[in-house]
């Protein structure tokens, strides 16, 4: 049997479920519901199973039980308050075996402000897609405006999210015992850069 992984926010399981295809003792958690129920309709057997639960507070019996935790695709800093993800992050490194690693995914702070762009526009499918994005840097907050439009449906939606940098980051992960051993800019091998609009980190529990 593979190392035992968890998705969390896994979403409709798109991760999970491969993983567990490839072998993996796999777990997903995600708060919403109707995710949760697309991703158990890929399938679910003894090697991955779905639980309806808050990243900030996981289940107890998970302690110290996974090899590895992902946490992919910008899946963090969507809390209104700082403190949410620091017991994220926390919640991480308790549920993770010693040695075992945490794969975090995400924007990063330094390379979205050394491009940023306060509004831009695209079309896919027929459908013209716009957004506009304010930045406070005080609170390390992105908030962006979406309006699509296709024929004469329209619709528009908003959401928030907090950037890091990798140096904020390595430093919530140190606090909770965890260690950034490797930084890449998303998935390849390049080594992370002041530009890079993303990062992977790859952190190691002691």
């Amino acid at each position: 049997m593979g190392a035992r992984i968890l998705d969390v926010p896994c979403g409709q399981g798109r991760h999970a479920h491969l993983l567990a295809e490839s072998g993996y003792d796999v777990d997903g958690l995600d708060y919403s519901a109707k995710l949760l129920t697309v991703a158990r309709g890929r399938g679910t057997g003894p090697l991955l199973r779905y639980t309806r639960g808050d990243m900030r507070k996981m289940p107890g019996r998970w302690s110290k039980r996974f090899d590895a935790v992902l946490n992919l695709f910008t899946s963090f800093g969507f809390f209104a308050h700082p403190s949410d993800d620091i017991r994220v992050v926390r919640e991480f490194a308790r549920v993770l075996k010693p040695g075992g690693l945490l794969i975090w995914h995400g924007g990063s702070r330094d390379g979205v402000m050394a491009r940023f762009l306060a509004r831009d526009w695209w079309t896919s499918e027929k459908t013209l897609f716009a957004q506009e994005r304010e930045f406070d840097p005080v609170s390390g907050v992105l908030t962006v405006r979406s309006t699509w439009k296709r024929g004469v449906k329209t619709g528009t939606r908003e959401h928030r999210l907090r950037l890091y940098t990798a140096t904020r980051l390595s430093e919530l992960f140190a606090d909770a015992g965890m260690i950034v051993e490797q930084a890449y800019a998303a998935f390849d091998d390049a080594p992370l850069k002041r530009t890079s609009s993303e990062m992977l980190l790859v952190a190691r529990k002691e």
